[in-house]
């Protein structure tokens, strides 16, 4: 790829986070499909000022040949077509009827979840008498009793919890801030591993640099993403054998178990942190199958 349009992508990355307030998750995802598209395109920057919808569906063309599933393509699609508009606003490209292309339709598929019996099987699952296995309890119980993703898990910092009231301050998807409640064995969990756990994971920081961050490893230094979804693996492993568990799944239990115990569409919007009602709304055609899947197996007359 040109040097000019790396400049380019640079500086629409620069546009994401200081004007949209993209998550660097976000941003390195959009990188990602970005970086395909003009790798597939070729470095002729005289090129690319020709790109145009035709551009667009010869990438989705390349895309389905590598086998990419219909979500990622629409990803990968918006990324993109947002890259080029940057680039149309800039004057460095005309405009191509980007919007023309249309996404592939997404598969409709329910989130997956745990039943109430199978999220305290793995709960239990940690070793608590263990500094890691309590942190481990820890982080499941958090993301349990309040719908966390995990990204807002490793961006917790010590002083997110306000214990006296049990609630718990967050920054999600756009860096928005939202205060979640936390039940009362979460809250009491996190108050001992501050007091008690913490310290002895933070002092196994050879280089003895401060964390603020909530959930420390086994080094001392802030938990990752990635940290969070090997030990979620771990423990999974122990207790289900159902497949494509991730710790969003407890995000998916949260949710899908309040609106079973009778919770307010719109307050379970609020705890979640979803901008739409009808990313929410998905929750209540699990709720629906859970009440069919009891019905058949519990009336006598099949």
């Amino acid at each position: 790829m040109c040097v000019i349009v790396y400049e380019w992508l640079e500086r629409f990355m620069a546009y994401l986070f200081v004007e949209k307030n993209a998550s660097p998750l976000t941003l390195q995802a959009y990188r990602n499909d970005i970086m395909q598209f003009l790798e597939l395109e070729g470095d002729d920057p005289g090129g690319f000022k020709e790109v145009n919808h035709l551009t667009l569906r010869r990438f989705l063309a390349w895309l389905k040949d590598k086998g990419y599933s219909r979500r990622s393509v629409a990803r990968k699609l918006s990324a993109t077509r947002s890259f080029l508009f940057f680039l149309q606003k800039e004057g460095l490209i005309s405009g191509g009827k980007w919007s023309a292309v249309a996404r592939p339709k997404q598969e409709k598929g329910l989130p997956k979840f745990l039943y109430y019996h199978e999220v305290i099987a793995l709960l239990e699952a940690p070793d608590t008498k263990k500094p890691l296995g309590f942190r481990d309890r820890t982080m499941l119980e958090l993301i349990y009793a309040s719908g966390l993703r995990v990204s807002e898990l490793v961006g917790l910092k010590i002083e997110s919890l306000q214990a006296s009231e049990r609630l718990i301050k967050v920054f999600g998807k756009g860096r928005k801030e939202r205060i979640i409640p936390v039940g009362r064995v979460a809250t009491a969990m996190i108050e001992e591993y501050i007091e008690i756990v913490r310290p002895v994971l933070a002092a196994l920081n050879k280089n003895g640099e401060t964390q603020n961050e909530l959930f420390l490893n086994k080094w001392g230094k802030p938990l990752s993403d990635r940290g969070v979804r090997y030990i979620f693996k771990k423990y999974i492993m122990q207790v289900s054998h159902k497949e494509g568990i991730t710790p969003h799944s407890l995000r998916h239990s949260f949710a899908t178990h309040l609106l079973e115990g009778g919770a307010d569409l719109r307050v379970v919007q609020e705890l979640l942190g979803h901008v739409s009602i009808s990313t929410t709304q998905i929750y209540t055609h699990i709720t629906k199958e859970r009440l069919s899947e009891v019905y058949r197996s519990a009336f006598p007359r099949k």
